[in-house]
């Protein structure tokens, strides 16, 4: 069965580095030992989940709840629109079915 995301307005930031977004901290001692993970390039952040790797570039995005968590920009990209742009098009869209009905 197939469902699909009902339209929720989120807030959301790119995260680049350490004082972009006041959820992210520096990460906790346990991911020293984490390959991936290098010390002041790499962010933490607390999730429903527990602890999370933040690289530059991934957006941290504040849930229904007020909860923290990150995505990384691929994925982001796919999921989101603006509302800004949501917008725009929902009138380039109206525009559109008014044109075709005036003829």
């Amino acid at each position: 069965m197939k469902f699909r995301k009902k339209p929720v307005v989120i807030e959301a930031t790119q995260w680049f580095k350490l004082g972009d977004h006041p959820a992210v901290l520096w990460a906790p001692t346990n991911y020293i030992d984490i390959p991936e993970f290098k010390v002041g390039y790499h962010g933490g952040i607390k999730t429903l989940e527990g602890w999370h790797i933040v690289t530059p570039g991934d957006w941290i995005i504040t849930g229904v709840q007020g909860e923290h968590y990150p995505c990384k920009p691929d994925i982001f990209e796919m999921t989101y629109i603006s509302v800004w742009l949501a917008f725009l098009l929902g009138l380039l869209a109206l525009w559109q079915v008014e044109a075709v009905h005036s003829f």
